[in-house]
Order: C-alpha cells, then structure tokens, then sequence
C-alpha cells in the first residue's frame, strides 16, 4: 500500500510545481470554453438551423487547428527538451520551424475550404425529411466559413508563441493574451449577433466577425509582450531574423513530427468522420451534439490541461536526463489527472439536464443533449488516462507510437464501430454514442501497458 501510495502521489514541491504549470492553463482554456458556451448559446438563440450551421463549420475548422497544433507538436518535443538542457538558439530554430509549418498548412486549407467548403459540408447534411432546412443551414455554414478563413493566419502563428511559451514553462502570458481575445470575442457576439450599439444584428455573420477580430487581439499581445521582453524572453530574441533551420535539427523534427502531424490531422478527420456517421440520424442529432460537445468542453478542461504538464515536466525532466524523476512523476500526474476527472465528470452530470435550457431550441433536443452529456461524464477519468498515456508517450519522442495509440486507434477501432452500428443496426444514436466512447477503454489498456515498460524514456536532444 506505501509503494502504490508513492507511486501515485507525489511531493509538496511536486504539486507546486505542477499547479504552477495547469493553473494558468486550465483559466485560460476554462474561460475560453466558457466564452465559447455563451457563443454557441447566443447563437442558438437566433434559431437552431443556425446553430447547426456553425456547429458543421466549427468541425470543419477542428480539422485544421489539430493539423496546426499536430504541425508544431513534433517542434515542440525539442523545444522542451532544448530548453531544459539551456540551449535558447535551439528553441529559436524550432520556433522557425513552426512558423513555416503553419504557414504550409494554412495554404493547403485556404485551397481546401475555397474549392470544397460546400461539398465538406453537404456531406452533414443527409436528412432529406426537410429540404428548406437543410438547404438553409448550408448557407449558414458557407456564410460562417467564408469569414472565419481571415483569422486562421494569425490564429496559426498565436499557437507558435504560445506553444512556444508554455514549453519553456511561460503559461501567464498566453493565459493573458487568450483572456483578451474571448472578451473581445464575447463583446463582438453581444454587439454584432445581436445589432446593439448602432451596428446592425448580423446573426451568424457577426459570430464570425468577431472570432476573427478576437485572433488579431491575441496575436498582438502575444508579439508585443514577448518581443518587448527580451530578457525575459531571450530565447525568441531575433526568432524572426531568418526562417532558415539547420537541415540536421530539420530532418530530426520531420522525423519525430510527421507522425505526429499526421495524427492530428488525421484523428481530427476521424472525428469529423464520425459527426458525419452520427448527423445521418437526423439535423437534430447535429443540433445536440453541437450542445453537448460544447458544455462537456467545459469541464473537460482539467484533463487537457494536465497533458500539457504531462509534456512539459516529463519533457523538460528527459531532456535533463533525469530519467528516475519523470518515471515517477509520470504515474503521479496521471494519476492526479484521473482523480480530478473523476470529480469534474460527477459535476457534468449533475448539470447534464440544467445547461441544455439555456437553448432556443425543441425539446427533444435539449433531452437528447443531456443524454450526450452524461453519457461523456461516464467515461472523462477514461479519456483523462488515455490523453495522459499519450501525452507521456510523446514527451519522449515516440511518435510512430502515439500515432498508432491515437490516430490509428480512431481509424481501425471508433470509425468501423460507429460505421456499423450506424448502418447495420437500429440502436439509439445515445447507445452508439456510448459504444465508440466505450472502445476508450481498450486504449486505456495499451497505454498502461506502454507506460509501465518505459518506452518513452529517451533523451532526443543530447
């Protein structure tokens, strides 16, 4: 009982350390999420085709910020371990690295959206029993996309710095800079959607507008602070000075990133996939899970923020070759993980039927969307152990692994699970919905088994 005890909790000077860390974190992305629960709330009110509308966009755009965070991941792995060693002109050359990666990914999404937003988003809309309405939502959604497009640059190059920052164990200020952009984006909702202060009510278009405008705000307090400190910031001083990167550091980044772009990429296509699967049950399926994706985003902060302290201690603690501190402070932070999703879960579903009323939507609806919602309370302490097993993996340089434990798992597992429940059989869209979360546990099973033979452990920077 004292080994395990040990084992899963940790030191004063541990708990410091990773509040430290997930505090600013899980702010950021809690008030982030909340903001975007009041958008998709204000949106609702305008009408749920519109609603929907944005929802089907929103998972298209999902695509391309986990292809950009998948794109700077691989970059990222170094920058912790370049930082934790003191080597500041290494963090400048991944840096570059990311900046020309995003900008890569950015031009094949502008050509993507531009030549087949249209088709993208047809492909949702399958429900033939009211032709009006889905002729309308697909006019939201293009109206939407159409305008989100010229905030993908400077949301891209945002998560460079703010990647950056945080993998050199800076988490206030990309806090800051995000908690200025969901005020500003939350001030553009009421003003824009809603036609106050003399502007006209826009609806989806001004939701749109001010996303974008919320971007641009971001990414001017992220460059202004960290380039105005630099002393602080040393290892940015003169970041923009050339994109060139050493062709050695390149091929290692490419070697250890690919996998990881292409899991990202393709996990998020995965998912895309399988809101595809589910909206063949009817618009009001999009409608709800619209609802449920959105409040249970909310609460599934603490576990995403804890991978982010997953990668930066045990990074930072391989890159110092302190191999005995990150086994053991890996089993501490997932287990503290699990423990805190276990609480934060309770709360979901104590709230599952509460939320959903804030909508302007049908009954039904509302009902089917705390289904959604307590069936995703059931299964967080799973997905907290799966995303921190990832997470681990990666901080290590396992990329091909965690390609297969992520993505690979989606395609060959969730997919096919979904694809057959969902043509073979008349189950409830909330039992298939329960049966692809289910396969979690399976994952869980693999990452444990991945953890505990040290895999992982490898200094990529020495």
């Amino acid at each position: 009982m004292e080994k395990i005890r040990k084992t899963l909790i940790g030191d004063r000077a541990f708990y410091r350390t990773v509040a430290t860390l997930v505090v600013p974190v899980i702010i950021q992305n809690a008030i982030t999420n909340f903001v975007s629960l009041l958008d998709n709330v204000m949106v609702g009110q305008v009408g749920t085709l519109q609603m929907s509308g944005v929802a089907i966009a929103n998972q298209l755009f999902f695509v391309f910020y986990l292809c950009v965070f998948g794109g700077i991941s691989g970059a990222g792995i170094f920058t912790a371990q370049f930082y934790g060693a003191g080597d500041d002109e290494g963090v400048r050359n991944t840096f570059r690295f990311k900046i020309v990666t995003v900008v890569a990914l950015l031009a094949v999404a502008l050509v993507v959206f531009l030549c087949w937003g249209g088709n993208l988003v047809s492909r949702y809309l399958t429900d033939t029993s009211d032709p009006a309405a889905v002729e309308a939502t697909l006019g939201y959604s293009l109206e939407y996309i159409r305008i989100i497009l010229w905030g993908l640059l400077p949301y891209s190059i945002s998560c460079c710095y703010a990647g950056t920052l945080r993998e050199t164990g800076e988490t206030m200020l990309p806090m800051k800079a995000s908690l200025a952009a969901v005020l500003t984006n939350l001030c553009g909702n009421y003003i824009l959607i809603y036609g106050h202060l003399g502007f006209e009510a826009m609806g989806v278009r001004g939701a749109a507008i001010a996303t974008v405008l919320s971007r641009f705000v971001e990414l001017f307090i992220l460059v202004f602070v960290t380039h105005r400190n630099k002393l602080r910031f040393r290892f940015l001083e003169g970041a923009w000075r050339t994109m060139a990167v050493p062709g050695a550091l390149t091929k290692a980044i490419m070697l250890r990133g690919m996998p990881l772009l292409l899991n990202e990429c393709l996990w998020a296509i995965g998912q895309a996939k399988l809101s595809q699967l589910y909206s063949m049950r009817g618009l009001s399926v999009i409608a709800a899970f619209n609802i449920s994706n959105t409040v249970a985003d909310l609460f599934n902060v603490v576990f995403l923020s804890m991978g982010n302290a997953v990668a930066i201690m045990i990074g930072q603690a391989l890159g110092a070759n302190e191999y005995e501190r990150a086994k053991r402070e890996v089993w501490q932070l997932i287990a503290l993980s699990v423990g805190c999703c276990v609480i934060m879960g309770s709360l979901l579903a104590i709230f599952s039927n509460i939320i959903p009323r804030l909508y302007n939507t049908t009954v039904d609806v509302r009902a089917l969307a705390g289904r959604f919602l307590r069936i995703s309370a059931a299964f967080m302490g799973v997905n907290a152990f799966a995303n921190s097993s990832y997470f681990a993996l990666r901080s290590g340089g396992k990329t091909l692994i965690t390609f297969l434990f992520d993505s690979g798992f989606s395609w060959a597992v969730c997919v096919p699970v979904a694809a057959a429940l969902i043509y073979w059989t008349s189950a409830s869209i909330s039992l298939i919905y329960a049966a692809v979360l289910a396969t979690s546990i399976l994952k869980c099973i693999f990452g444990f088994i991945l953890i505990r033979k040290g895999v992982w452990i490898q200094n990529i920077v020495a």
